[in-house]
């Protein structure tokens, strides 16, 4: 516990609770980034913080109920008003690629739902074009797992499906990742449209054009990225 109280008060956790203001419907997002930042808001919540949560995986609804945060599902709010969570890859347009903690379709279908996606990140996930890093996750529906897998492959875009302790990963949502090898992405968009078209693919890992707000921790100094309004 004494470890976990040390993580939760890092500059990052710090700069990433001081935007959710009180009374928030807060999104919450998955991985190992993102908990110091849900152990924090619990203890603000602990001190008086109003606020209700939109968990983006089973793992974080269990830390934020253990945490004593309120949590809420769709059928109580209609939108999120901040949203924190993490990424795999920052391009400079503030792009994503997310999903290596598996937990992608939620955390797009949280993110769509908000006025303001902040996301928090140490410098290494920063990158001059979506790719660099070599992995994109893409969620499909178990009875299309070997027809996607070729179908991705075919388009040059080697897929493996995900493990966890030697057996298939299962989301959530009770599907399977195929964890595609990619090269720099120059077109996102295209390519977005392309593996979305492909049927029995439920989700990818690319985050296009939702982040509003990037937090950086460059060894413990945090850059503050603002994403201009168009």
């Amino acid at each position: 516990m004494e470890m976990q109280n040390r993580q939760s008060l890092t500059p990052l956790a710090e700069a990433a609770v001081g935007m959710i203001q009180d009374g928030s419907v807060v999104g919450l997002g998955s991985g190992h980034t993102v908990a110091p930042v849900i152990e924090l808001l619990g203890r603000r919540v602990r001190d008086g913080l109003r606020i209700r949560g939109i968990p983006t995986s089973q793992a974080t609804a269990d830390l934020a109920t253990r945490l004593g945060i309120p949590l809420v599902s769709w059928d109580d709010v209609e939108t999120i008003d901040v949203t924190l969570d993490g990424a795999d890859e920052i391009a400079p347009n503030f792009d994503l690629i997310k999903g290596l903690g598996g937990a992608l379709v939620r955390e797009k279908i949280v993110a769509a739902a908000s006025r303001r996606l902040v996301i928090v990140v140490g410098s290494e996930k920063l990158v001059s074009a979506l790719g660099e890093r070599g992995v994109l996750p893409v969620e499909v529906v178990p009875f299309g797992l070997a027809c996607c897998r070729r179908r991705l492959t075919d388009l040059g875009y080697p897929a493996a499906p995900r493990q966890s302790g030697g057996q298939l990963f299962v989301t959530d949502n009770g599907n399977f990742v195929l964890d595609c090898q990619t090269p720099v992405l120059r077109d996102p968009p295209k390519l977005e449209q392309l593996v979305r078209s492909i049927p029995g693919v439920v989700c990818t890992g690319l985050f296009l054009g939702m982040a509003h707000t990037i937090l950086v921790d460059h060894e413990g100094q945090i850059e503050l990225r603002q994403r201009e309004s168009s």
